[in-house]
C-alpha cells in the first residue's frame, strides 16, 4: 500500500465517514458484480463523490484519495480506509476550564471525560446530562470553539437526525434564544437529533446542517 512520504493531515471526521461510506458501496458492488466494466464505473464514481467532498486538493491529496479504487481485495480496502487515520485532522484540543467557559450560566456544568472520547473521529463533542436532560455542543468554526445547550427530549422512536442524516434513535433539542433588547422575550429553535453521542459522530457526512443551526441558535 502506497501513500505519499510526507502529507500533513486534510481530512475532517466527516469527510472521513464519506469515504468509509464510499468504500462499504464499492465492496458491495465488488461482492456481487462481475462485469469489469460496472466496476469500473462504481470505482471511478466512489473516487468522485470522495474529492467532491473536499475543496482543492493538492497533487498529494488526490493521489492519496485516488487510491480508494485500486483495491481488489475486500480486507486491502478496509486497510486503505483505517490507515487514513493518520492524515485525519483532530478535533481541537479543549480543556473542562475551557468547556465551562463556553457556559458560563451552567454553575454546576457536568463535563464528559475527555480522556475517553476519539477525537480523530468527532466532528463536534456533544454530551447529555441525563439529570437535567440537556444537551451540551461544542464545534469548532473559524478558528473558535462554540457552546451550544438546549433541552433534549427523548422520543422513545426511532427516525431521520437532522445532523448525520440516518435513521437513529431520537431527541427533540430545544434551544431557547433571546429575541429583541427584552430580557423576558424568548424564542425557541429545535430539531430531532440523535440520542447517541457517538452514532451521530460515526455517521454525519455534511457539516450544513449542523452549522446552520449552531448558528441560527446562536444569534
Amino acid at each position: 500500500m502506497q501513500t505519499p512520504s510526507i502529507l500533513q493531515p486534510f481530512i475532517h471526521n466527516h469527510q472521513l465517514n464519506i469515504i468509509q461510506k464510499q468504500a462499504n458501496f464499492l465492496l458491495k458492488t465488488m461482492r456481487s458484480v462481475a462485469d469489469r466494466k460496472v466496476l469500473a464505473t462504481v470505482r471511478d464514481t466512489a473516487v468522485n463523490n470522495v474529492v467532491d467532498a473536499f475543496g482543492a486538493l493538492t497533487p498529494e491529496q488526490y493521489e492519496l484519495l485516488e487510491q480508494l479504487s485500486s483495491y481488489e481485495a475486500a480486507h486491502e480496502l478496509q486497510q486503505y480506509v483505517d490507515q487514513l487515520d493518520r492524515y485525519v485532522v483532530p478535533f481541537p484540543a479543549v480543556s473542562p476550564q475551557h468547556i465551562q467557559k463556553l457556559f458560563p450560566k451552567t454553575k454546576k456544568l457536568k463535563v464528559p471525560n475527555l480522556e475517553t472520547i476519539d477525537w480523530l473521529h468527532t466532528t463536534y463533542l456533544r454530551w447529555i446530562d441525563i439529570a437535567t436532560n440537556r444537551l451540551y455542543i461544542v464545534y469548532p468554526h473559524e478558528g473558535k470553539l462554540i457552546g451550544l445547550e438546549g433541552q433534549i427530549t427523548p422520543m422513545n422512536k426511532n427516525g431521520f437526525c437532522m445532523f448525520c442524516h440516518r435513521n437513529q434513535e431520537l431527541g427533540f433539542f430545544n434551544v431557547k434564544m433571546k429575541k429583541g433588547s427584552s430580557p423576558d422575550n424568548f424564542a425557541s429553535l429545535g430539531q430531532y437529533v440523535c440520542m447517541d453521542n457517538e452514532a451521530c459522530n460515526h455517521n454525519i457526512t455534511s457539516t450544513f446542517a449542523l452549522e446552520r443551526f449552531i448558528q441560527s441558535a446562536s444569534k
